[in-house]
């Protein structure tokens, strides 16, 4: 067994193997879980059972809840959920939450297949076991399920398939269009329709089995002096006594404060145990750190993306530079007030050329060029008529940073910013090391990879918002400030910015590769997750995502 896989899988695990081989590698290998309602449904119909009470002693009659098994020979652990003891015969009872179905066998087979190696169990232990019980919460039903020959036998061969996958280096494929995927708690992590259709597994129409946009959101704090903590299941902003917000657990995404906001012990205990990332920000919205619970146990994808690192990551970088330098090319074609053909087809050009690159050396070079005609261009998409130029030239736009020397150029590196902590966290909660990039190179204090996967974003996101705020004169010059040479937001306008920015990632645009319709906020985690699936060898290459 692998040095970092336990050597002794639970018996649940078989009921996940005999569902889906890679749904049991994903959960038990990776140590990657997601709740959905199933699962919550299901950990509330244990609550009960899970309390340790009685105990196996032999009597007439016992009943024994939240029983732990184990067996070096079956290579097996168990938490039983109930046994109970009569006339020298034990049975195991495992609650479901769902219904008994109407079938001949009485419940499908991972369920019979858990409950028979918890009987084994059982057996090994010393005791007497020919059945179990499985309680349907959802019907009030109990089945009874003989552990015959037939059902060990199958019980001992996917015990013994589960043991030689969990070896594996690679996690098994994705069932193909199976409708077990839909219902899965890990779809979003899984991607089953997607990986086949960039692998030619499939030719059918990718389903929208990414989860919907779930109802939390990120909780952004940028009133100085105000502190966030915990009081009756919610977090609750405060500041000299009064409360200026709060919002439950479950409606927390993220959490981002601004300068001297402080969070409390409880609070950053809460984020951490419901794997919510703590973002903080300068006053003026420098990204400066995150802080987040104990690191993914996915260490093979870190693994895997250190070689990657190590080996120069040519491919990856050469994707994600033409997604970039497409989604500028789209963005000028698409809001551009004025002749721009001229930057267009150099940009076609340069698209080509990144696709050629032989080294990231000269995809540096290539982006450069593509970042110079791009804010050149950057002012035809703006109204000629606003009060807020990109600097002495109208006509044109160089970026400038740190500080920045005019408004254009403070927006955009404010929301770069938001773009980044996104992008950071998003990293982070699929299992990579953020500062280990395959394009930008580690620098101490830089997020690389973080900066990797927003390459593609940078334009149909944060550059959208900003052509949109301006052009829709929610920003005008009111909402800047000028000091020590360089330009900043006021508070009013850092609160405008926000908001725009959220309404972008909560924009739906349809895929262009699986066609569904999908919120830029999900893009993110999906792209991250692709790239993942490239560095496991789960997928040929890593596609940048583009618009059109």
């Amino acid at each position: 067994m692998d040095g970092g896989v336990p050597e002794l899988p639970p018996a649940r695990m078989l009921n996940e193997y005999a569902y889906c081989p890679r749904l049991f590698y994903l959960e038990w290998v990776q140590a990657r879980f997601a709740h959905n309602a199933d699962t919550t449904e299901g950990s509330v119909v244990h609550r009960r059972v899970d309390q340790p009470a009685g105990d196996l002693t032999p009597n007439e009659e016992f009943q024994a809840r939240s029983v732990s098994l184990s067996s070096q020979f079956l290579g097996l652990i168990a938490k039983l959920d109930v046994v109970q003891g009569t006339d020298g015969y034990v049975r195991p009872i495992d609650y479901k939450k769902g219904k008994a179905p109407d079938i001949a066998e009485g419940a499908y087979e991972p369920e019979r297949v858990q409950l028979c190696a918890q009987g084994l169990l059982l057996r090994d232990a010393g005791y007497r076991c020919e059945e179990g019980i499985l309680y349907f919460a959802g019907s009030h039903r109990r089945v009874t399920i003989t552990f015959d020959s037939a059902l060990i036998r199958r019980t001992l061969k996917l015990a013994k398939e589960a043991r030689k996958t969990a070896e594996s280096d690679i996690p098994p494929p994705p069932l193909i269009d199976s409708p077990k995927c839909p219902r899965c708690s890990l779809v979003g992590i899984c991607l089953p329709d997607e990986i086949n259709s960039l692998t030619g597994k499939t030719t059918t129409p990718t389903r929208r089995l990414v989860p919907s946009a779930q109802a939390a959101r990120p909780l952004y704090v940028t009133e100085q002096g105000a502190m966030i903590g915990v009081r009756d299941g919610r977090y609750e902003v405060r500041k000299d006594q009064q409360v200026l917000a709060s919002v439950r657990f479950l409606d927390v995404s993220q959490i981002n404060v601004f300068g001297n906001v402080q969070v409390s012990s409880q609070a950053l205990r809460r984020a951490f145990s419901q794997e919510v990332p703590v973002c903080f920000f300068s006053h003026g919205g420098w990204f400066s750190g995150i802080a987040e619970g104990l690191p993914s146990k996915h260490v093979t994808l870190r693994i895997r993306q250190v070689i990657e690192a190590g080996r120069g990551g040519l491919e990856t970088a050469r994707s994600m530079v033409v997604g970039k330098i497409r989604n500028c090319r789209t963005m000028l074609r698409r809001n551009a007030r004025r002749p721009v053909e001229t930057a267009v087809r150099q940009l076609g050009g340069l698209i080509r050329d990144a696709e050629e690159a032989v080294s990231v050396a000269s995809l540096l070079g290539i982006e450069g060029t593509a970042a110079r005609i791009y804010f050149g261009s950057f002012p035809t998409m703006l109204r000629e008529d606003l009060d807020i130029t990109p600097g002495a030239d109208a006509e044109s736009l160089a970026r400038t940073r740190r500080p920045p020397k005019d408004p254009i150029n403070c927006l955009l590196s404010y929301l770069y910013a938001l773009l980044v902590k996104d992008c950071t966290a998003t990293a982070l909660g699929v299992g990579f090391d953020p500062y280990i990039g395959l394009y930008h190179r580690p620098r101490f204090g830089r997020p690389a990879l973080a900066l990797d996967l927003m390459e593609e974003f940078r334009p149909i996101v944060a550059d959208s918002v900003a052509v949109t705020l301006l052009n829709t004169c929610e920003i005008t010059a009111s909402d800047f400030i000028r000091r020590a040479g360089g330009v900043a937001l006021t508070d009013a306008g850092r609160r405008t910015v926000l908001r725009a920015y959220e309404r972008r990632l909560d924009t739906e645009i349809r895929h262009p590769l699986f066609q569904y319709r999908i919120t830029y906020r999900r893009v993110l985690e999906v792209q991250a997750r692709l790239l993942g699936a490239y560095l496991l060898g789960e997928v040929p290459t890593y596609t940048a995502f583009t618009t059109r």
